[in-house]
């Protein structure tokens, strides 16, 4: 429970920091911002098939594991129509809008659409802890939190365009990171009461993050011109998650 607490507070926590950065550096260019978007899909990917997919494997039957996955992937996708894609609200490639409130209302959207995608990340990362594999449960966690960064911080930018105090942008932004806390807790509470939903869960959890990978990280790093830098980005951070893996699962 200790450890589970403090992991949430940690996988909440990248995001503040992510925000921090944004701050500091307000106007990233393209390429880096892509570059550093597929990294952290790189990483997902891999937390998502080593971390979760792969253990619930382990840990009951495949067809208990296909269903978490599709599930996952619907839950996500139900939520998703709710919510903007990112290349609809990063404010690039969108005309100019004479109404401020409803640029206003477009950013906000943004910000709900990474809270929502960040209830399931915090659930991946909380179910890890109710197995007896304490080292995969934290290659995961750190794995949502190395991503969590640049998450947070691609979040300042469209709020301080739009007009919006940075102090509101600060608050506004470090939500997102604490739905990502609650979610953990609650992922750590479900498999905690029952050890029998434990697979089912890890599966869910991984499909949660294929979808988000999927559907918004890859056609956003793969859409202004700077596909092959993201292509390899994304291939290191999946790098980085097998070689946590090997040392830590």
């Amino acid at each position: 429970m200790k450890l589970a607490l403090i992991t949430a507070f940690g996988v909440g926590g990248a995001t503040i920091f992510g925000v921090i950065l944004g701050f500091i550096f307000q106007k990233i260019p393209h390429s880096f911002n892509d570059i550093v978007l597929s990294f952290a899909a790189g990483v997902m990917l891999g937390a998502a098939v080593l971390g979760l997919i792969l253990p619930s494997l382990e840990g009951g039957d495949v067809w208990i594991t296909i269903a978490g996955i599709l599930v996952g992937a619907i839950a996500l996708n139900f939520t998703d129509k709710l919510t903007p894609h990112l290349h609809k609200i990063t404010g690039v490639d969108q005309e100019e809008h004479n109404n401020k409130q409803s640029e206003i209302n477009k950013v906000m959207l943004f910000v709900i659409a990474i809270a929502i995608h960040n209830l399931p990340e915090g659930l991946a990362a909380g179910v890890g802890f109710g197995s007896e594999n304490v080292g995969n449960a934290i290659t995961v966690a750190l794995g949502i939190a190395l991503q969590n960064i640049p998450e947070g911080m691609i979040i300042v930018s469209p709020l301080i365009l739009a007009g919006v105090p940075k102090f509101r942008v600060f608050l506004i932004a470090t939500f997102t990171g604490v739905i990502e806390i609650v979610g953990t807790m609650l992922g750590y509470g479900a498999v905690s009461l029952s050890k029998g939903i434990l697979p089912f869960a890890l599966a869910f959890a991984g499909g949660c993050m294929l979808y988000v990978i999927s559907d918004e990280m890859i056609p956003e790093t793969h859409s202004h011109g700077y596909e092959r830098q993201a292509t390899y980005s994304l291939i290191i951070g999946f790098i980085l998650m097998v070689v946590m893996t090997w040392y830590l699962g």
